[in-house]
């Protein structure tokens, strides 16, 4: 007598009739792979993505910001305040420079703080908030979204006029929503008329939670920086960075240019690489876990039906099917129930790429390496998950199945 064998035709066509006997439970089953396949090629997809948006954000912002430092020198010649009148000027004949200015926070006298009078809440009082003297030129190079009013100019601060600029936060805890009626905010006895309110800012996001008056008036009322050491803000055209950074001290005092530290921006490349690699580590552990519970429910699910199936796998083997042949029948249904829920969750998980790109104005970045290897993915999936059911059915006695 001859061996019984099962073809690659019989056990294909048996994988569908298995899979199609049951369409609905099916589908259900299938599903855990689609999510976790799809969750993978989400991940995957929106990780490159907003990696190329934080690269390209990293490129506008961070790759454009030079900070400059006031050293004041050795112990023994040490200056209140290295930077010059006209460090703004100087600063700005740079190729490259876009905008820039000195600024310190100021520190207050014992016993006074930030309080509101009129035109915001009687008696509001900030005792958070922070005084920043700055110049014109470092408001601009903050990249600041105006909500009111306007920001003060090279006049106020020369003239030593008494005006502010508040952040958002602060404008909010003093109960100032305009600056139509003339607010003003007391730094222990002294005025200074509200001319702006900022919503927002691309650099020093500090500040919002800030009172900025002039440089000029702040030398005048509360004296040079002292032990608050200044520093300057400047924004410049891309690429021109690294270069302004080794030319500020010497552009600011060619007589003493170790009065000054300039902090250049770090190489992209590696901020880039990263952050790439922290956000792909972290997003495929979480594909991971997507896949591991889609794994589970097609287990889940194979087992019942092998359980369900214990009669027909007793008539299988009454009839010459073999142990191996029991198991293949069943790892090929999961496989192919994997390899579909592969192929959609491909499916959904480009669309969902796609989707958030078009939502957030951003340009979807997808690896087709991944895109190929996704349906794969789902196939060994299905495979590993029905390895066990697959065994237990090959277990059952060809006598107790027919029973049942």
């Amino acid at each position: 007598m001859r061996a019984s064998r099962l073809s690659l035709t019989d056990l294909a066509s048996e994988a569908v009739a298995g899979i199609l006997q049951r369409p609905a439970r099916a589908a259900l089953t299938a599903l855990g792979t689609v999510l976790g396949v799809g969750a993978f090629i989400a991940v995957l997809g929106l990780t490159a993505t907003a990696t190329s948006q934080i690269d390209a954000r990293f490129s506008r912002l961070t790759a454009t910001e030079v900070t400059v430092e006031d050293t004041g020198g050795d112990d023994a010649d040490r200056v209140p305040l290295a930077f010059p009148d006209d460090a703004e000027a100087r600063i700005g004949r740079l190729p490259g420079v876009t905008a820039a200015g000195v600024h310190w926070n100021v520190r207050l006298p014992p016993g006074r703080s930030i309080a509101a009078t009129p035109g915001g809440e009687a008696g509001a009082t900030d005792r958070q908030a922070s005084l920043v003297a700055a110049g014109p030129g470092m408001l601009r190079a903050a990249g600041p979204t105006l909500g009111q009013g306007r920001l003060f100019d090279a006049f106020h601060s020369r003239s030593g006029q008494r005006v502010a600029v508040l952040g958002a936060s602060v404008a909010e805890r003093l109960g100032i929503s305009t600056v139509t009626t003339q607010p003003a905010v007391f730094v222990g006895d002294t005025a200074f008329t509200v001319i702006g309110i900022v919503d927002d800012l691309e650099r020093k996001p500090e500040l919002l939670t800030a009172v900025v008056i002039p440089e000029g008036t702040a030398r005048q009322l509360f004296g040079p920086p002292g032990d608050e050491r200044a520093r300057m803000l400047v924004a410049t055209e891309l690429g021109a960075a690294r270069q302004i950074a080794g030319q500020a001290a010497v552009a600011l005092r060619p007589d003493h240019p170790e009065y000054f530290r300039a902090v250049a921006p770090p190489d992209p490349r590696k901020l880039r690489s990263a952050v790439s690699a922290d956000l792909s580590r972290l997003f495929l552990l979480l594909a991971a876990v997507c896949l591991v519970i889609g794994a589970v429910g097609i287990a889940n699910t194979t087992l019942v039906a092998v359980m369900e199936r214990t009669g027909e796998i007793g008539l299988r083997r009454a009839l010459g099917a073999r142990a191996r042949h029991i198991t293949l029948q069943f790892l090929s249904e999961s496989a192919a129930l994997g390899l579909l829920g592969g192929v959609a969750g491909t499916t959904l998980g480009v669309s969902t790429v796609v989707a958030v790109s078009v939502v957030q104005r951003w340009t979807p970045v997808l690896d087709t390496a991944t895109l190929a290897a996704a349906p794969a993915l789902g196939l060994a999936t299905g495979l590993l998950a029905g390895l066990y059911p697959a065994w237990r059915a090959s277990r059952i006695p060809p006598v107790e199945a027919l029973r049942r």
